[in-house]
């Protein structure tokens, strides 16, 4: 969700140059800033900020110095001014830096405001914002495929580690079983219903079993990259379905009783990390 436009707009006589700046956020998250002559159209800057669908946007626009010709508002300085002084003689502080600390309100210069806030005004100045949002989606699409070939590397990772289980999971099955007859030898059992035994024993590899761990990861390694192929606006849903196989690897991990399969669980939960560390920044 991270990106950044800057455009030059020419109003009239008038220089602005618009930024537009944006992190990550959960939900869409204006924040507008704008010159007092501008605050009018407001509501209207946002409505053209909603495409950016998520994230924390900060939009500024300001008019270059020297663009528009301003005249002092005497009264209203004079009347703070005034204020001000009382107060501070009130409170027995120094004022004679009031003057000087009131010049630098913007509300106390008039500029043309009407001039930027005609219909073909406006039109220029919507035009070079919905610029400045197209710029910004450019910005986020580039960051988007960076991070989208950084994810295929850790999915193709896990697929990869995934693949590597089967091979050790016949020689768990047998030291599950090696260990049963060892636990029946040492407490010295003698009479061993054969029926009753096998049942057993197929109840406690029933609840080492992984089969379906691993079936349902496959799958959501493979929602994981049709989600990212077939959804422009997919960050919610990668998260949910990284979660999913987290879940899968964590049971995975609790059930594996043998080492490397423990070793490969510990590695895929790497690279998921990997994975949701840079979830925040898609949309």
């Amino acid at each position: 969700m991270t990106g950044y436009a800057k455009v030059q707009s020419t109003v009239g006589d008038k220089k602005l140059n618009i930024e537009i700046k944006t992190l990550n956020s959960k939900q869409l998250d204006l924040i507008v800033k704008l010159p007092a002559a501008y605050r009018s159209r407001e509501l209207e800057i946002r409505a053209l900020l909603a495409p950016l669908e998520r994230g924390k946007v900060e939009f500024t626009m300001s008019e270059e110095s020297g663009s528009n010709i301003a005249s002092l508002n005497e009264e209203l300085l004079a009347s703070r001014y005034e204020a001000l002084c009382r107060m501070a003689s009130r409170l027995g502080a120094d004022s004679s830096q009031l003057l000087a600390s009131l010049v630098c309100s913007n509300d106390i210069w008039n500029g043309d405001a009407e001039q930027c806030l005609d219909e073909a005004g406006w039109a220029t100045l919507q035009a070079d914002i919905q610029r400045a949002v197209q710029l910004t989606d450019e910005f986020r699409k580039h960051e988007g495929s960076v991070l989208e070939r950084d994810f295929h590397v850790h999915v193709d990772l896990i697929e990869q580690l995934l693949g590597q289980i089967p091979p050790y999971e016949a020689e768990r099955i047998e030291t599950a079983k090696e260990r049963i007859r060892r636990y029946m030898a040492d407490a010295a059992v003698k009479e061993v219903d054969q029926n009753r035994f096998e049942q057993e024993l197929i109840y406690y590899l029933e609840k080492l079993d992984i089969t379906e761990e691993k079936v349902r990861l496959q799958k959501h390694i493979d929602y994981f990259r049709q989600t990212m192929a077939d959804e422009p606006s997919c960050g919610k849903k990668l998260g949910f379905v990284a979660q999913e196989m987290g879940r899968e690897i964590n049971t995975t991990g609790s059930k594996a009783n043998h080492v490397e399969i423990q070793r490969i669980v510990v590695a895929m939960k790497d690279e998921l990390e990997k994975i949701k560390e840079q979830l925040g920044n898609v949309l």
